[in-house]
């Protein structure tokens, strides 16, 4: 199992998807990019009518099959309104705070495809005019956006292209450290997708055949609460979420170990694959902590309300300072590796 984790192989791969913009609603690059590395490596597969990607790999057991999705969409925001001094008014794609993204470099994506730069920013910013800004309530009727043109009006920001509904992205900034610190916004949940992807390979490359068809669903909505609760094949008995693990104070999870995730604000996930779960990552010496999120949910919570019949269970990577400027650590990432193999290839708990 020790070669399941290629460090290189995975950091650089994560480093090409946190540089792809893609937040919910705005994710067709990405998913080109996923569908050109699976058609790389050899993997088909169906892309859904909202522009997920599903990937299968037969199994020895057709009958019961497994599914484990994770998500490539993002926090972002879309233009709201084009102020009259020359700025951009925000509206939120998903769930973060404003002052998560306060002074973070932006991109607006036009609709005739012109990308534009500017900086995120409280429009009293300027201390030596504003007498208290840190009093200012950081929402949407005070954040704006400084783009990068000369801009003095409505009139000049729409000559350059920008509209109402065009998508804005926020810089991921991301970066390694010598320590094994991996720093970047949107590691939820593109962390995950890399681990999901390196998977897909490490199985392909080496021949290896699983105990049951499963299915690889990378998801391109979970941001605004539905992503992978579609299209899921009636054979799917076992349902894997593999996002990020939460951490703060209470929390179990860290940046060192694999999280799986008992509950969340949807209820408890399924016990008996939850323990199945557990089981693995001791029997494997792998890593893990056991823990709640919560204020979260999960594409398998998503599909357990739309009210699949499946058992469902969460794990992934523990990811500081969620929703804003995300770390891990390749500790982490490893232990995530090293369960996802160990599940895919273990026969199901109701078979234990």
């Amino acid at each position: 199992m020790n070669n399941v984790f290629d460090e290189k192989r995975t950091i650089d791969l994560l480093g090409q998807l946190v540089n792809i913009p893609s937040p919910s609603g705005y994710t067709a690059t990405i998913m080109q990019f996923i569908g050109s590395y699976l058609k790389n490596i050899g993997i088909e597969y169906k892309q859904t009518n909202k522009g997920a990607i599903i990937a299968t790999i037969e199994g020895e057991n057709n009958a019961s099959h497994r599914l484990l999705t994770a998500h490539v969409d993002t926090l972002g925001a879309m233009v709201k309104e084009v102020k009259a001094n020359g700025r951009l008014k925000l509206a939120m794609i998903g769930g973060f705070k404003w002052n998560a993204v306060e002074g973070e470099y932006c991109t607006i994506h036009t609709a005739q495809g012109k990308k534009i730069r500017g900086t995120i920013l409280l429009h009293e910013t300027t201390v030596h005019v504003y007498s208290n800004p840190d009093a200012i309530k950081r929402d949407a009727d005070h954040i704006e956006v400084r783009i990068d043109e000369k801009c003095f009006n409505a009139d000049d920001v729409r000559a350059t292209g920008i509209e109402v509904g065009d998508f804005v992205s926020f810089d991921p900034r991301f970066e390694v450290i010598d320590s094994g610190f991996v720093k970047s916004r949107h590691l939820d949940d593109k962390a995950s997708t890399a681990l999901v992807l390196q998977l897909v390979k490490y199985i392909k490359e080496n021949d290896i055949k699983l105990p049951y068809t499963t299915h690889f669903y990378i998801s391109n909505n979970e941001e605004i609460g539905y992503g992978g609760n579609s299209n899921i094949p009636e054979q799917v008995v076992e349902y894997i979420a593999v996002d990020m693990g939460a951490i703060g104070d209470g929390q179990s999870s860290d940046e060192y170990t694999v999280s799986i995730c008992a509950k969340d604000s949807s209820g408890p996930y399924h016990y008996e694959l939850t323990r199945h779960l557990v089981e693995l990552a001791k029997t494997n010496s792998i890593d893990y902590k056991l823990d709640i999120y919560p204020n979260y949910g999960s594409d398998a919570s998503a599909a357990i309300r739309a009210g699949f019949d499946v058992k469902h269970a969460l794990f992934g990577p523990g990811i500081e300072a969620s929703h804003a400027y995300e770390r891990t650590h390749v500790d982490s990432l490893r232990a995530t590796a090293q369960l996802l193999y160990t599940y895919v290839i273990s026969r199901m708990d109701s078979e234990d």
